[in-house]
């Protein structure tokens, strides 16, 4: 079984080199954001939160809606009608808490109650509370609620999104840097498969010794399981930027081909760009940030909480007025408390208010516990900004010096190889100076890639900042 494996891996091995530049595709780091940005769920899932957090200021406005009411209705027991009633009426509730109300009641019968009126009778009406939710009350609190927290739902998809991009971004450079080792593997397989047969060529004429052979096979054999490490590596990445890539109707796109970055390590602008990045950065400041919006819009939200639990404090006086005019008749509603009218005026108060004190203590408590929760977040902000930005510098500097080694193992190479050929070197030194050529080069794209990682989590970042 594990040989039939080992054959497999070859073939995939072989097919992947051959195919190399033919029937590939190739994807680069724009596109694959475009495609995580349009199609990933989280992405989607992010969006359909801002439209269920409009939705629900919808909803609070229906708290608002104008409510219009109809009754019919008849009694009649051994042939005598008890009652008749026809009734159609409009309720308007406004924004000050004042309830407006107008209604036709017709009612007719042998049996009615004595403070009923007979026949048509027109009917409006003002309700107003005097103290109790004249300045605030819930239907108030749930729209002003449920705009902040659309404002809030919006940071926080954002921040989301952003992070969701970041990764996924972070994912293809990574990508890349398997890639890119796994084709400086390659070449030193090819490298050294050319100099095993030089090597075999001038034992046979009886140039080398039979022991140079072996070193070379050896050096050869080493690069090999690198290659196919790195291959595997490469797999793997390539594995984990697929589950990123999905196609209209949510469905997991499948690799179907070879697929492989278009871009490469060496070429991004961000090297040119990072210090325009630190200098726009440095301007900036964290109170403008989504995730402290975010947390501004919920102390909103909470000191719309605690609005409405300090109206729960005051006494509950409701004065309603209803001017009522009888079909048929002329209107004579002046002056207002001198006919055809109905007032009334409700009091209610709490002998202990321990009820209303305690849920307006706590509301004062979630308000400051949001202030800690938000000056945590501002420092952890601050953090991360100065971290990516000391990560940024060092590893840009790391590159220059990582180059400049590269350079000189190169050199130190290949002046071994002169030697060699001149017969003052061996083929043993010769295998150690290019390990180390080969080691430079893999700490060279590690360092690239860090620094690329690093200067996408600024970048990032700076999308978080609100204009």
């Amino acid at each position: 079984m594990k040989k039939q494996n080992k054959i497999l891996f070859i073939i995939i091995l072989s097919f992947f080199q051959n195919g190399w530049a033919q029937d590939s595709l190739k994807i680069s780091a724009q596109e694959f954001i475009a495609v995580v940005k349009n199609y990933h769920p989280l992405a989607l899932k992010y969006q359909l939160q801002n439209t269920m957090a409009q939705s629900e200021i919808t909803k609070a406005r229906g708290s608002f809606d104008p409510i219009l009411g109809g009754k019919i209705g008849e009694k009649n027991i051994d042939g005598t009608q008890y009652y008749e009633q026809k009734n159609i009426e409009l309720g308007i509730p406004t924004w000050y808490g004042i309830d407006l109300t107008a209604s036709y009641n017709y009612l007719d019968g042998q049996k009615l109650n004595s403070s009923d009126t007979k026949g048509g009778l027109y009917q409006m009406g003002i309700t107003i509370p005097l103290a109790k939710n004249l300045l605030y009350d819930k239907r108030r609190a749930m729209l002003d609620q449920a705009k902040f927290a659309l404002k809030m739902t919006e940071a926080e998809q954002t921040v989301l999104t952003n992070d969701l991009l970041l990764n996924a971004e972070n994912t293809y450079w990574e990508w890349v840097q398997s890639f890119e080792v796994y084709r400086l593997q390659t070449k030193a397989v090819e490298i050294n498969k050319n100099r095993l047969d030089l090597t075999q060529k001038t034992f046979e004429y009886g140039e080398r010794a039979a022991i140079d052979t072996v070193e070379a096979l050896s050096q050869l054999q080493s690069f090999e399981l690198q290659q196919r490490e790195a291959y595997l590596n490469f797999v793997k990445n390539t594995q984990q930027l697929q589950l990123f890539l999905w196609k209209d109707k949510q469905e997991l796109y499948e690799i179907s081909q070879l697929i492989y970055p278009a871009d490469n390590l060496s070429e991004h602008t961000a090297y040119s760009d990072f210090e325009f990045l630190l200098d726009e950065l440095q301007t900036k400041t964290t109170d403008n940030h989504l995730s402290i919006l975010y947390y501004t819009q919920k102390h909103s939200i909470l000191e719309s909480e605690r609005k409405l639990k300090w109206q729960s404090l005051l006494p509950k006086a409701d004065f309603t007025y209803n001017f009522f005019n009888k079909e048929n008749y002329s209107a004579d509603y002046l002056p207002l408390f001198d006919n055809n009218f109905q007032y009334g005026l409700k009091l209610e108060i709490p002998v202990f208010q321990r009820e209303a004190r305690a849920n307006h203590q706590i509301a004062k408590i979630k308000i400051e516990q949001n202030q800690l929760d938000t000056q945590l977040k501002k420092r952890e902000l601050d953090t991360k900004i100065e971290t990516y930005k000391n990560e940024v510098l060092n590893y840009h500097a790391q590159i220059d010096l990582s180059q400049n080694n590269l350079v000189n193992y190169q050199k130190l190479l290949a002046a071994e190889e002169t030697k060699y050929s001149n017969g003052e070197s061996s083929l043993f030194l010769i295998n150690s100076r290019e390990n180390k050529v080969i080691d430079a080069q893999e700490k060279f794209i590690s360092i690239k890639t860090k620094f690329l990682k690093s200067f996408n989590k600024l970048k990032w970042m700076k999308e978080n900042f609100s204009l």
